[in-house]
């Protein structure tokens, strides 16, 4: 059944902001439109988990720990690339982490024009208090789905990432 928003529809929605006006027909069934609300439904708990119980940690900063716990040591660049966080923010990113002795950087002895990036034993530790978010908003976003429906989106969004 399409529902058509009309004029008293949307200021009644006005009027309340908890409630949302439903999407322009033409939009509502579009994955492209599914797929931001979706995104937005997830970064905004995403951000409220890391509000809430991340210390003043972001996402970014989750991305960047959990690269240099997986991958070790790197150059900024190079986790830079890996973790997409823009070449413009690493710098900013990685001195909030060492500031808060989660990260450290070292020259790199080959290339001392290269800063190396390590987790130190506080940014590990770190890092598994920010699981326990990550884990918790997974479960809040992923709350309407049984565990088979989990499991097709999981591979349906790996095969979209991975098509580029």
């Amino acid at each position: 059944m399409l529902v058509v928003p009309t004029t008293d529809t949307l200021a009644s929605v006005h009027d309340q902001p908890s409630q949302q006006a439903p999407p322009p027909s033409r939009i509502q069934d579009r994955p492209t439109w599914l797929i931001s609300r979706t995104y937005a439904r997830s970064h905004k708990a995403l951000t409220d988990g890391f509000e809430a119980r991340g210390t003043g940690l972001r996402s970014y900063h989750y991305r960047l720990l959990a690269a240099l716990e997986e991958a070790g040591p790197a150059s900024q660049a190079n986790l830079g690339r890996y973790t997409s966080v823009d070449r413009s923010d690493i710098v900013t990113v990685l001195s909030e982490l060492e500031r808060l002795g989660l990260a450290q950087r070292t020259v790199d002895p080959d290339n001392r024009r290269r800063n190396i990036v390590s987790i130190t034993r506080a940014g590990s530790k770190q890092l598994r208090a920010l699981d326990n978010v990550i884990d918790e908003v997974q479960e809040r976003v992923l709350a309407p789905l049984s565990q088979s429906e989990r499991r097709q989106l999981m591979k349906l969004l790996r095969k979209l990432a991975d098509a580029d």
